[in-house]
């Protein structure tokens, strides 16, 4: 299983490339393009948060409530930690992020350490054996990585960075879900009675990125609606993959 893992980290980590290679070919997103991507990919995010992990973690009694809720809590505190240390990702993540060499870096950072939960989701699905759960997990986070990998570069490209070290930090943002795939199938793995709570923690992370960061990103260019929909058709397809596979 660990193998399985480790091969699916390193696909879903370079799916990012797939978008990067699209930057080269759409040389600026407009603001409606740009909120709609990021609502679709919101949408993937949300269904597998609940579909793949928080619906899994539940219990019976009491103590099958009040993990998952807790571990939901911890996520998006882990997320809150994080935030202290780098500027909320919606700061730098629209159209033209990055215009000086702070904000580059601040953004690219920014993008990482956001996609660290992501893999973390996909190692602890793993951990739990269930190939068919983790499977749909891996696919929604590729899925969401291609857009996402296009939205990464493209800024990039304009602010006039090479095509060589655009594409080298792309590709360097998606690894970091690799490292997250493996530090929570890690973690899971060695303390199986913590599966509820991780997977918990996995959802909750996604959650309070996609409602802190996102969100307000693509609600705040005019195009809301355009994003909403994108939304809901992320979670549609999210919910026919977690049926289908």
């Amino acid at each position: 299983m660990f193998s399985i893992a480790l091969i699916t980290g390193i696909g879903v980590g370079t799916a990012t490339m797939v978008g990067s290679l699209m930057a080269f070919f759409i040389h600026r997103i407009s603001h409606k393009l740009n909120d709609t991507i990021l609502g679709f990919a919101a949408g993937i995010m949300l269904g597998a948060s609940f579909f793949s992990l928080i619906l899994p973690s539940i219990g019976t009694g009491i103590s099958g409530i009040a993990i998952p809720a807790l571990g939901i809590l911890c996520g998006a505190l882990l997320i809150t930690l994080l935030d202290r240390f780098v500027p909320h990702m919606h700061k730098y993540i629209g159209v033209g992020a990055g215009s000086e060499n702070r904000g580059l870096i601040l953004f690219v950072l920014a993008i990482a350490i956001h996609n660290f939960p992501e893999g973390m989701a996909v190692g602890v699905s793993f951990a739990t054996g269930n190939v068919g759960n983790a499977a749909s997990i891996a696919i929604a986070i590729a899925l969401q990585n291609i857009p996402e990998g296009l939205i990464t570069v493209s800024p990039l490209l304009m602010a006039g960075v090479s095509k060589r070290n655009a594409l080298f930090l792309g590709l360097a943002t998606g690894m970091v879900e690799l490292a997250g795939t493996l530090i929570g199938y890690a973690v899971a793995s060695i303390a199986g009675v913590m599966l509820p709570f991780m997977l918990a923690l996995a959802g909750g992370t996604m959650i309070y990125v996609i409602g802190n960061d996102i969100i307000p990103e693509t609600h705040s260019h005019g195009y809301q609606k355009q994003a909403s929909y994108a939304l809901i058709i992320g979670v549609i397809v999210m919910l026919a993959i977690d049926h289908f596979v």
